[in-house]
């Protein structure tokens, strides 16, 4: 039996009838779940699946990744920026007039973070991730990574830094790291970028507008060898005369000191399956 999906949002479920976007209220969670789907929309539901164009995404990562410890030419970047940047909704089985990402109402308590995985092995991953409005996914970084991330829809807030000094302080200490970028995206727009050591890999997302991004990590996060780390931004009341001076020097409105914390407790994500268009590894 044909399926098409639905969606749970901070405000209720989404029903798709006849090119139409319906909801009524459950929770609080973003979901893909299946539905029968009536034979004569057939044609409309495969166009709007459009599987080609991330097939292709996919064959091109997996030219460009070759594993832990490389980071792919500029020639191989800019041929999966090509691809992301013309990827839209719509290939990915998302839709703006879904309810999730109309909806202008404010979700009850800590606003919600959900992806969901496409695909992922030891090279590469693919995932979306849905933040409702005002929701944050707290800065962290991705050592050792080069992600790619293309907002598909909504309007993000995204704020970026690197580290200022190659070398780690010692445990416990903060680190200096420069500000990259600190900007509202719209989208559609460009892909954005960022390296092991370069293009802001400490990075925060928050949510302006319900938002839908994809990204691509090659690596992918290992509990092993590349888990994830959090930090905060320290104030300037909170750093020694010494810190204090050293920012002074570099720049107050681009360097901050940075310090590691534990994973923070609003940061769940909820994992949720995918029921968009199908790749074929």
């Amino acid at each position: 039996m044909k399926s098409s999906f639905m969606m749970v949002d901070g405000g209720g479920l989404m029903d798709q009838r006849k090119g139409i976007m319906k909801i009524r209220h459950v929770n609080n969670k973003v979901r893909y779940v299946k539905r029968p789907i009536k034979k004569k929309n057939r044609s409309s539901y495969r166009e709007r699946k459009d599987p080609k164009v991330l097939q292709k995404l996919f064959d091109s990562c997996k030219e460009v990744f070759k594993g832990p410890e490389t980071v792919p030419s500029d020639s191989d970047v800019n041929k999966l920026c090509s691809i992301l940047d013309e990827m839209k909704p719509k290939h990915v089985g998302l839709s703006k007039n879904m309810q999730f990402f109309k909806s202008k109402s404010v979700a009850k308590g800590t606003p919600s973070v959900a992806y969901t995985p496409i695909y992922q092995c030891d090279e590469f991953s693919l995932c979306i991730f849905f933040l409702a409005a005002n929701a944050v996914i707290p800065l962290h970084n991705h050592p050792g990574m080069t992600v790619f991330s293309k907002l598909l829809l909504g309007d993000l807030h995204i704020k970026s830094y690197d580290w200022v000094d190659s070398m780690p302080p010692p445990e416990s200490q903060p680190r200096l790291a420069r500000l990259k970028v600190d900007s509202v995206l719209k989208a559609p727009c460009k892909t954005s970028v960022l390296y092991p050591t370069t293009g802001g890999n400490i990075h925060e997302f928050r949510a302006v507008t319900p938002c839908a991004v994809l990204d691509v990590l090659g690596p992918p996060y290992s509990k092993d060898d590349r888990d994830c780390s959090y930090y905060k931004e320290l104030q300037h009341s909170a750093l020694s005369n010494g810190e204090s001076s050293r920012v002074n020097e570099g720049g107050s409105d681009y360097l901050r000191w940075l310090k590691e914390i534990e994973v923070p407790q609003d940061s769940h994500m909820e994992r949720i399956d995918y029921w968009g268009p199908q790749i074929v590894d």
